[in-house]
């Protein structure tokens, strides 16, 4: 996935589904989701995933440690995603340029963002820690794409197809609470 710069001005709101995103993850074949739990996605997405018995739900205390695991686990040939908050993304972004961006591995993050206001680009938030993301990744080379309604679900699998085909870290980052 390359970067992309948001689209979502003047757009309506509309509705993103865990249920959803869980198919997507499901498709793109990813067999543990590495995580710390975060508020946007708990509901919809975490508590889901909780219940199911695949992708494997591994609950770890920081997100470093989570793109450590990522890390052995693609090392391994497994395929896994790092479900963590733009905070959590942030205290842990050494673990993200010397693990998923110098050794060119394809660590999976989909990351809530905070407090992002529906339908307005993550750049132009009101909240300093939701506006810093995208430029911080744009700085390292990550690749991302927003999430934020049901159409941009089908952004999801080819994503992490990408990531592994190329061996490359991507972002997804979860612009709406999914219900």
């Amino acid at each position: 996935m390359r970067q992309e710069a948001s689209t979502h001005v003047g757009k309506p709101e509309g509705v993103l589904r865990g249920s959803s995103i869980i198919a997507e993850i499901k498709a793109s074949r990813v067999e543990f989701v590495v995580s710390v739990p975060d508020i946007t996605t708990s509901e919809g997405l975490l508590r889901p995933l909780s219940q199911s018995k695949t992708p494997r739900l591994i609950r770890v205390c920081r997100e470093d440690e989570g793109v450590g695991i990522c890390a052995g686990l693609a090392y391994a040939g497994r395929r896994s995603l790092l479900l963590i908050q733009q905070t959590g993304l942030l205290d842990s972004i050494n673990a993200v340029r010397g693990v998923a961006v110098e050794y060119a591995l394809p660590i999976c993050m989909m990351v809530g963002l905070l407090q992002k206001e529906p339908g307005v680009p993550p750049t132009q938030s009101r909240h300093y820690g939701v506006r810093i993301v995208e430029p911080i990744l744009g700085a390292m080379g990550v690749g991302y794409g927003e999430i934020e309604e049901e159409a941009d679900v089908v952004k999801i699998k080819p994503a992490i197809d990408d990531a592994y085909a190329q061996s490359r870290p991507v972002v997804l980052l979860i612009g709406r609470t999914p219900s």
